[in-house]
């Protein structure tokens, strides 16, 4: 098999939670360490790890931006953190995300066939931030757009495959994510082995390979 291209990795780190408290998500600690530290580490094979977000720790090669306007939500931090993209092809990732691996992005590389490839959780919803992306097609879509809008909007009118990963036998789920008290309580039991991951739901149906979602707004 031929080597995968060089990638980067834009992962959204901006906000602060109003449901935890108004503490920044990915600091918050999953197993003894900050979430964020687990995102970087599942990217740690990219030629440049950006951090799009408010000032806080990240290692010191990485590179943190900031998204204009400050807490203008994913589409700002999507385009704020392309801008040091260099590679053709570019991971985009929450912040919040304890359980990612390298195996998951690794795997969407894989299959990153067309403009891009998410991943569909196993309740059927679309993941748009955890997925790989042709940089030039990502630029293109997030460049088209002024003021507000959604990351699903935005991504409808590129060709887009959805893949649905089998989380390994008593493994949380990598598209676990803390945006609850209950959430982060639950990856914190996981983390610890005080708390078994549910077992996975049977494959919901997934959209044919290019097909945008419909958004009926």
């Amino acid at each position: 098999m031929d080597p995968l291209p060089p990638f980067s990795a834009v992962i959204l780190a901006g906000g602060r939670a109003a449901r935890l408290g108004g503490q920044a998500k990915p600091q918050l600690l999953v197993g003894g360490r900050p979430i964020l530290a687990a995102v970087l580490d599942a990217a740690a094979d990219a030629e440049r790890r950006i951090v799009v977000g408010p000032p806080q720790p990240v290692p010191p090669d990485v590179v943190l931006v900031r998204e204009q306007p400050p807490g203008g939500g994913p589409v700002a931090g999507v385009r704020a953190g392309l801008a040091d993209v260099e590679t053709d092809v570019v991971v985009v990732l929450a912040g919040d995300l304890p359980f990612l691996t390298p195996g998951l992005v690794e795997g969407l590389r894989e299959r990153l066939t067309g403009d891009g490839v998410l991943v569909v959780d196993d309740t059927g919803r679309d993941q748009y931030l955890l997925g790989a992306w042709r940089t030039a097609a990502l630029r293109s879509a997030t460049a088209r757009v002024q003021g507000p809008t959604s990351l699903r909007r935005v991504l409808g009118s590129i060709a887009v495959r959805r893949w649905r990963p089998d989380a390994p036998a008593g493994a949380a789920p990598p598209w676990l994510d803390c945006d609850t008290p209950a959430d982060l309580a639950r990856a914190r039991a996981i983390a610890d082995g005080h708390l078994a991951p549910r077992a996975p739901r049977p494959a919901p149906p997934v959209l044919p390979r290019f097909q945008a979602p419909h958004d009926p707004r």
